[in-house]
């Protein structure tokens, strides 16, 4: 799927998304695209046009349980906002646990739909972002520019 940041690779099962990547490489696509697919493809144009908040869609990421519940409290940082790796840390049940939801963080495999780009350092600074920063500057920029003009209410 081609976005305002380039090309995005879309991986589903046949009821799941599984992924969703930046890439520069040209993928094969599949010549008959499951529902899951279509629906995630009408959602990501609607949220890159203004038109989408948040996403309702079946998700399906592999990896630990703890990355999982990780990515579970990255859906819960509302459309606008941000929180820092620490917030999330202390969510997870320790401040401990910064430097692995850290990690979880980087290793979200389903862009934008799990916002990790809502994510940034105790500082208030952009930190990390696995599709770039500049990507990440965007995410951010896009849905605060949104939150402001009050699209959302």
């Amino acid at each position: 799927m081609e976005s305002p940041l380039g090309r995005l690779v879309l991986v589903s099962n046949d009821t799941n998304l599984k992924e969703v990547t930046f890439s520069e490489e040209l993928i094969e696509e599949s010549e008959i695209l499951p529902e899951i697919m279509q629906r995630t493809v009408r959602q990501l144009g609607e949220y890159f046009e203004g038109m989408r908040f948040d996403f309702d869609l079946d998700l399906d990421p592999d990896g630990t349980e703890f990355q999982k519940a990780v990515w579970q409290l990255l859906l819960k940082v509302p459309f606008g906002a941000t929180k820092s790796y620490r917030d999330l840390a202390l969510e997870s049940g320790s401040v401990l646990n910064t430097r692995a939801v850290g990690t979880a963080n980087g290793k979200n495999p389903i862009a934008i739909i799990v916002p990790c780009h809502r994510i940034i350092g105790s500082d208030g600074k952009m930190v990390g972002y696995a599709g770039g920063l500049e990507r990440k500057k965007w995410l951010l920029l896009h849905e605060a520019e949104l939150t402001k003009n009050g699209r959302l209410f």
